[in-house]
């Protein structure tokens, strides 16, 4: 059986639509108002940002001739810098370590 609405289809109020954007709004707002929350809630959802990432492309080393050996000898060592620096050490100190 089919249902008859009062308005023709190409008649529907677009006011009774919400957008994601307004449901978003609307999270939000009752996320704000909300009073409820403890210090230990607030800390878990804290975000900590990674330092921005440092590049350094190791063409320069690699210019030139090179066997497979010693080719996967630089990248090694391009790996093992990269991950020194992931550790938040300077150049410098990765020259010490190394």
């Amino acid at each position: 059986p089919r249902v008859n609405s009062s308005l023709p289809n190409d008649e529907l109020l677009l006011e009774d639509l919400e957008t994601e954007g307004e449901r978003q709004l609307k999270s939000l707002l009752h996320h704000q108002l909300d009073t409820t929350v403890s210090i230990e809630q607030c800390k878990s959802k804290r975000r900590c940002f990674a330092p921005a990432a440092f590049y350094k492309p190791f063409g320069e080393e690699a210019a030139g001739a090179l066997t497979l050996s010693q080719f996967q000898a630089l990248q090694e060592s391009n790996k093992e810098t990269a991950s020194l620096r992931e550790l938040g050490l300077s150049d410098s100190e990765i020259l010490l370590w190394k």
